[in-house]
C-alpha cells in the first residue's frame, strides 16, 4: 500500500503504520461471516485535568449526536438497516468506538464510524441535552450501591492522582463544558497518531487498509501525548451512610501489579482462587458455608503503571464485621499456605477456558488486538497466553499473596444504612 510502512507480526495478524502515525491491525477469521472493527484512542480519563474531568466520556457521547454529513438518526438508521451493532466506551486509559457487522456491509458501516470520529458536529442544543443525560448517568451511579462503593474505593485509593477521578466526571465539571472546550479537546486528542484501528473477522488486511486510507490517510498528525505521573496507592478507609439501603456494601483491596508485569498471570490465578467463581474460596466459605452474602467476588484492575486487587460483597449490618474477618482470613490463607495442586489446576483450567471461549468471537479478537498493541506493542497468540498461564506455580501465587496482603496496604470502602457502624484500621489487621 503506498505511503505506508509495513510492520510484520506473527501468524495471521498484520499491522500497518501510516506516515501520520495511525496504526491499523487486522486478524482474519475465515470461518465467520461478520467483522468487528474498533477505532481506539490511547487517551482516557486519567489524562484529563481536574477542571475537564469527564470530557473524554462526554465527547464519546457527542459523536453519536451527529456529524457534518449525518444526523444522529442517520447514524442509527444506517447501522440498523444492515443489522449491525454500534457501541462505544470510555475507560481510564482509552476510548473505543466499535461496530460488528456482516462482512458484506463493512464498507458502509466503516464510513459511518469513521465519520463519527473525524467530523462530529458538536451542535449547541445537543451539548445541552447531553449534559442532562450524563448528569442522570452520574445520579444513577450514586443510586446504585455496588457502583457507588467501587467508585468511592477507586477515587480514594488513587487520590489525588487523575486515575482515581470518575470517568463520568462530576456535575460541576460536566455542567461547565462548552462547545469550544469540547472542540479543543477533540482536535487535540482525536489525531491519527493517537489512534489505533483494529478489525477481526471475515476480511482481508488490504480491504481494511483501503477503507482506512480513504478517510484517514490525509489527516495530519497531532502533538504526541505527554508522559504521565505514576499513581501511588492510598490505603484509605471510606464510609458513606445511605439510609435507604437494606444492605451494607463493602469493597476491600490492595495495590497489585500493572498490566505490563509478566507476573499478572500469577495474579489472575490468585484472584480466581480467591473469588473468581462459584468454586472460589470466598464464594464457598462466605456464601455457601456461612451464608453471609449473596454476591461476593474478587477482581483485578490493571493499568499501564499500576494495579489493584479488590473484593466486593454485600451483606447485612449485623454481619458486616464477621464478613470482614472472613475475607481477611482468606487473605491469610493465601499468604500462609501454598495452593494445593488440584486447586491450582482448577484455577488454570478456568482461566484457560474463559480465555479461549472469549477469543472465539470477533469482538474479543478485535479488542485484544488493540490492547496488546497499546500496552505491549506486540501481539500475543492464544497459545502464548496459555503457555504463560501454565508457567505459574503455587510458589508464585503465594509469594504475591505475601507481597499484597499486608495490613498497612489494605484499603476499604463501605456504603449502607450504617447506624453508627465504623470500620477501623484495627479491624483490618492480618
Amino acid at each position: 500500500m503506498p505511503n505506508t510502512v509495513q510492520v510484520d507480526t506473527p501468524h495471521k495478524v498484520q499491522k500497518e503504520v501510516f506516515p501520520n502515525g495511525l496504526v491499523v491491525i487486522t486478524e482474519p477469521m475465515e470461518h465467520v461471516h461478520s467483522v468487528s472493527v474498533g477505532i481506539w484512542l490511547r487517551s482516557g480519563s486519567r489524562r484529563e485535568p481536574t477542571a475537564l474531568n469527564g470530557i473524554s466520556h462526554f465527547i464519546e457521547h457527542m459523536v453519536f449526536k451527529g456529524t457534518t454529513r449525518r444526523s444522529a438518526e442517520d447514524i442509527a438508521r444506517e447501522v440498523d438497516s444492515v443489522g449491525g451493532m454500534l457501541d462505544a466506551f470510555t475507560s481510564k486509559e482509552m476510548v473505543c468506538f466499535n461496530t460488528r457487522v456482516l462482512d458484506e456491509h463493512l464498507a458502509k458501516v466503516f464510513d459511518v464510524i469513521a465519520d463519527m470520529v473525524l467530523e462530529p458536529k458538536f451542535a449547541e442544543d445537543e451539548i445541552e441535552r447531553e449534559k442532562s443525560v450524563i448528569l442522570e448517568e452520574i445520579r444513577m451511579t450514586q443510586d446504585n450501591p455496588e457502583d457507588l462503593v467501587h467508585e468511592l474505593f477507586t477515587q480514594n485509593f488513587w487520590y489525588p492522582h487523575a486515575l482515581g477521578k470518575p470517568i463520568l466526571g462530576t456535575p460541576e465539571t460536566v455542567g461547565a463544558f462548552s462547545r469550544d472546550t469540547l472542540r479543543s479537546w477533540f482536535h487535540e486528542r482525536y489525531s491519527p497518531n493517537n489512534m489505533v484501528i483494529t478489525a477481526a473477522g471475515h476480511l482481508t488486511h488490504a480491504q481494511l487498509l483501503d477503507l482506512v486510507a480513504a478517510r484517514f490517510a490525509d489527516r495530519p498528525a497531532g502533538n504526541p501525548l505527554t508522559s504521565e505521573t505514576t499513581p501511588v496507592a492510598a490505603p484509605h478507609i471510606t464510609v458513606r451512610t445511605k439510609h435507604e439501603l437494606e444492605q451494607v456494601h463493602l469493597c476491600l483491596g490492595v495495590s497489585a501489579l500493572p498490566m505490563t508485569d509478566r507476573r499478572r498471570f500469577a495474579v489472575s490465578v490468585l484472584s480466581n482462587v480467591l473469588g473468581g467463581g462459584m468454586s472460589s474460596r470466598l464464594f464457598q466459605n462466605i456464601r455457601e458455608r456461612q451464608g453471609l452474602a449473596y454476591a461476593i467476588f474478587s477482581e483485578m484492575n490493571s493499568y499501564r503503571d499500576a494495579g489493584v486487587l479488590s473484593v466486593y460483597a454485600g451483606t447485612s449490618l449485623e454481619t458486616v464485621s464477621q464478613l470482614v474477618r472472613s475475607v481477611l482470613e482468606e487473605f491469610r490463607r493465601m499468604k500462609d499456605e501454598p495452593l494445593p495442586e488440584e486447586e491450582l489446576r482448577r484455577a488454570k483450567d478456568h482461566l484457560k477456558g474463559a480465555t479461549l471461549l472469549a477469543l472465539e468471537g470477533t469482538g474479543q479478537r478485535m479488542t485484544s488486538l488493540a490492547r496488546y498493541h497499546i500496552y505491549f506493542d506486540r501481539h500475543y497468540t492464544a497459545q502464548e497466553l496459555i503457555a504463560m498461564l501454565e508457567e505459574v506455580t503455587a510458589a508464585d501465587v503465594q509469594k504475591l499473596a505475601q507481597e499484597f496482603f499486608q495490613s498497612e496496604r489494605i484499603a476499604a470502602s463501605v456504603v449502607g444504612n450504617l447506624n453508627g457502624f465504623q470500620l477501623t484500621r484495627d479491624q483490618l489487621v492480618l
